[in-house]
């Protein structure tokens, strides 16, 4: 019987949750944030990304399916109380530790949804044929960074010109996003994800056909699609030696898949008891693997190569720029020079738009899971609060866009350091708390294959030794004694702000979990 006596939402069909959890899990990071990866440390960034595939990717992904589908029979939709069940129910620490879930989809948000409104500004400039030429020396300077904000002095420009910059398409991507989710799960975003999902893989597909079929640059030597290949897949050994490459795959491997979030444990509480969920959760991986490398990757890096050379992709600008940004202010360069380039641009700024909804909705559904079921209120008043929550914190992050130090941050130590806490928690849970045979059982029942036992091993022993290692590696090697960083990402005032937001966020979620954990006790002492 359910711990909690309230009404149960569903997926509408099984092909609709693997294309919802695919959507969350197709988005920038795959099209943007991957090649962005590929372009500063080139193909040694591929070893250390199909490591990390391999050994922490896949195991979440099942661990994430798994825990989700379990608390869900008990009538929980989010990581606070899905660890609960999970755990001990009479330990509050467990739902303490799932916090982690609601926290980073409220924070990423803040920011996702900014880079989503920067794609659909530049498809809609594209379309209408208003793209300033990439060419200019001044293109940077008089549009890119004016733009999205990120011009010297620019805290606060959005706000003087909000009709001709980003600012508006900020508006119409947060009133999509909370117009989905407000229309449900299977007639919201269930439904946007079959349409967006299809839509941007055929969009990429053109792209990518036509990127391949591009002639050698005659004005720069070994500019051509094989030495753009070449760049993807031959790696200088050296990089292997450095800590950033490692955890920067890794952070990928979490972003791009979604894991790490609490999305996929959202998703997959609202699961049927038989569904399939094993075979649902290998699809999934596999068809974000073929958008991040077979069509991210294709897209973007030989292109760049042809068009710009590939000295352009080690060069400082590159080199130094947020892993958002540098697709923003390089493809356009490579669309301008590409035949019929202006609705090739159009195409792919489109589909990263489409890939950033599905991720952005996805970001929102645990938070409101987890505000009806911790406040117990409507999904309505749910979405009002939230609403308010993250319209505080996107308003910080549009006004300290300034070298993007906001975003930056937000991106630093939610985006990479709580995930990967997160998902330590995760593996912990479901290999030492809940047991392996225990979480075998739960993620084989109504499947439709059989898992091979490493996975099982892995999962127990090798991921949370590989994480911890790793994150710890770069705490220590990559933070700590890099003062520069340390500095820019707590000191300055952009970065004091946000760190107070998420400080102040957590403290809400935390107050809230230990008000619904009473309740919760109470309904299980009372068998309800």
């Amino acid at each position: 019987m359910p711990d909690l006596d309230r009404p149960k939402e569903y997926w509408g069909t099984r092909l609709g949750v693997v294309f919802a959890v695919a959507g969350s899990a197709v988005g920038l990071g795959n099209f943007i944030r991957f090649p962005g990866l590929l372009a500063k440390h080139g193909g040694a960034f591929m070893i250390p990304y199909l490591i990390a595939f391999l050994l922490l990717g896949l195991p979440i992904v099942f661990t994430e399916w798994a825990i989700g589908r379990y608390g869900g029979r008990h009538g929980y939709n989010s990581p606070p109380g899905i660890f609960r069940i999970v755990g001990k129910k009479t330990n509050r620490f467990f739902s303490y530790l799932g916090m982690f879930g609601p926290l980073i989809c409220i924070t990423v948000f803040m920011f996702y949804v900014f880079v989503e409104a920067w794609c659909l500004g530049y498809a809609w400039k594209y379309l209408t044929n208003t793209m300033p030429s990439a060419s200019s020396p001044n293109f940077v300077t008089d549009f890119a960074n004016p733009f999205i904000g990120t011009q010297p002095g620019g805290n606060g420009s959005l706000f003087i010109d909000p009709l001709n910059n980003s600012l508006i398409f900020l508006v119409v991507c947060f009133a999509l996003n909370f117009f989905l989710v407000y229309r449900g799960l299977s007639k919201g975003i269930e439904i946007f994800c079959k349409f967006a999902l299809p839509t941007l893989i055929i969009c990429a597909m053109i792209v990518v056909v036509r990127v391949l079929t591009l002639p050698a640059n005659p004005d720069i030597p070994n500019a051509n699609v094989m030495a753009g290949l070449g760049y993807m897949w031959n790696p200088d050994w050296e990089k292997l030696a450095k800590a950033q490459i490692w955890i920067d795959a890794a952070g990928q491997i979490f972003f791009s898949l979604s894991i790490g979030f609490g999305v996929i444990i959202t998703y997959a509480s609202y699961l049927k008891a038989k569904d399939d969920i094993a075979l649902s959760a290998l699809t999934a991986a596999a068809g974000n693997g073929f958008c991040e490398v077979v069509l991210g990757g294709l897209m973007v890096i030989p292109a760049a190569v042809v068009f710009l050379g590939p000295e352009f992709l080690q060069s400082d600008a590159v080199q130094s720029a947020s892993n958002f940004h540098i697709g923003f202010i390089a493809l356009p360069s490579v669309f301008e020079q590409m035949w019929a380039g202006r609705w090739f641009g159009f195409i792919f700024f489109i589909l990263l738009f489409l890939a950033a909804a599905t991720s952005s909705i996805a970001m929102l559904q645990p938070a409101i899971a987890f505000l009806e079921e911790a406040l117990d209120i409507g999904r309505h008043a749910s979405i009002a609060i939230l609403l308010f929550i993250t319209l505080v914190g996107t308003y910080f992050v549009v006004y300290y866009t300034e070298n993007q130090l906001a975003l930056e941050t937000l991106d630093i130590w939610m985006s990479t350091v709580s995930i990967y806490m997160l998902a330590t928690i995760e593996v912990l849970l479901f290999g030492w708390v809940m047991g392996i045979k225990k979480g075998h059982t739960e993620l084989m029942h109504g499947a439709h294959i059989r898992l091979p036992k490493i996975i099982m091993f892995t999962l127990k022993y090798i991921s949370p030794v590989y994480l911890i290692a790793v994150f710890g590696f770069w705490i220590w090697g990559d933070i700590f004694q890099d003062d520069e960083l340390v500095q820019s990402i707590t000191t300055s005032i952009p970065a004091q702000v946000v760190i107070g937001l998420i400080l102040l966020t957590a403290t809400f979620i935390l107050l809230i979990i230990t008000d619904a954990f009473r309740r919760w006790e109470r309904r299980s002492t009372e068998g309800v």
